[in-house]
């Protein structure tokens, strides 16, 4: 600690440089956190997978229905256990911009299947005999300061009332269930499938696509396979994945999250790299001579390599931690888009390791060109 006076001196040297270099720092590790998190969601979403589900879908592409006259088929095929349904719903609530993950389901059978969400066994049962009623995740509820008994409008971009022919929905909030147990995407709010049958104008009669659980997860192969030989050549033929493969297969129609994100996160650094190290080297330089007093006083070339890169490090290191503290608390916002409301801690160890990383880089080669520095040179400015 004797030498911070000495470090924090040299760092403000020359205020507005640091002062700029210090802000590039913080927004390179703002986008990093912000990019690695949502690339760190998709892919825990993956890992995550249940290995005892799988999900029936169109062949086509899908976001095309399969009729409902599908569920009893599923449920007669042999190593089958479970079988439940749901359908893209696409509302949002207040901001057109901002979608939620909403399903028209049968909740009996959804809750069923998914035992990673929580929900009251009173509150499930309300939600059965209440032909409008809807619950939601705790997320989502609190982001909205929502209780239960509320009435909650939403506008769907997709589906339209036969009634009246807008887009306009309403329904009473009779449950809040937990999704802290489901990794990656989880839904945030789930209502009846029949309600939304019975009112919608178009395409009565379908879903958007299955779930099946298997009573042996080992018979995945054989189960798929006589999945979609029982629909083949039909008008509605399915394709039928793990949850895993259904997962990855959702990631790639919204391209190489993991590619994108590395990309640009790559080029953000690799300029960072650039201006960090002309920071430290032009910061050195001008001291080249305080540095050669110091070696004269007594302090070693290593003492001298040890403050170069304390500078480079607390520069670094204090930077992106405001970077990656301003990443966290916005990660939430991105919880419509994602599914997931905290960042995946494993960035912040990657973050922070990719500070010290650049911290070294920059601050090796001045202190490496100060230990080559003859002493009656460096005195003399040369």
């Amino acid at each position: 600690m004797k030498y911070f006076p000495l470090i924090w001196a040299g760092l403000w040297r020359k205020r507005t440089r640091t002062i700029l270099t210090f802000l590039s720092i913080i927004i390179a590790f703002l986008l990093f956190g912000l990019l690695q998190g949502v690339n760190a969601a998709f892919r825990s979403g993956v890992e995550g997978a249940n290995v005892n589900r799988l999900y029936v879908q169109s062949k086509i592409h899908f976001t095309e229905p399969l009729p409902f006259a599908y569920l009893t088929q599923l449920e007669a095929v042999p190593g089958i256990s479970k079988v439940a349904y749901a359908t893209w719903f696409g509302p949002y609530y207040q901001d057109p911009h901002e979608f939620l993950p909403a399903f028209p389901v049968d909740a009996e059978r959804y809750f069923a299947i998914y035992p990673e969400l929580k929900l009251a066994p009173d509150q499930l049962a309300t939600l059965v005999k209440t032909r409008a009623g809807m619950v939601v995740s705790q997320e989502l509820a609190e982001k909205y300061h929502w209780k239960i008994g509320d009435h909650i409008p939403l506008k769907s971009a997709i589906w339209t009332k036969k009634a009246d022919g807008n887009s306009d929905w309403a329904f009473d909030l009779v449950g809040i269930f937990d999704t802290s147990a489901m990794k990656g995407f989880a839904p945030a709010m789930l209502f009846n499938h029949d309600y939304f049958d019975e009112a919608r104008g178009f395409s009565r009669g379908m879903v958007g696509w299955y779930i099946v659980q298997l009573a042996d997860p080992n018979r995945a192969a054989a189960v798929i396979e006589t999945i979609d030989k029982l629909f083949a050549n039909s008008t509605y033929e399915t394709k039928t994945q793990t949850e895993k493969e259904n997962a990855q297969s959702f990631l790639k129609q919204q391209g190489d999250i993991n590619l994108i994100t590395n990309l640009i996160v790559g080029a953000v650094f690799f300029t960072l790299l650039f201006l960090t190290g002309n920071t430290m080297m032009q910061s050195v330089g001008e001291r080249i001579p305080e540095f050669a007093v110091l070696k004269t006083l007594g302090y070693s070339g290593t003492v001298v390599t040890v403050l170069i890169l304390s500078e480079s490090l607390l520069l670094c290191l204090f930077a992106a931690v405001l970077g990656l503290a301003v990443a966290w608390a916005l990660f939430p916002a991105m919880q419509g888009i994602i599914g997931v409301a905290t960042m995946p801690p494993e960035v912040l160890g990657l973050g922070f390791a990719a500070a010290v990383l650049m911290a070294l880089a920059t601050g090796i080669p001045p202190a490496w060109r100060l230990q080559r520095l003859r002493l009656v040179d460096a005195l003399a400015g040369r």
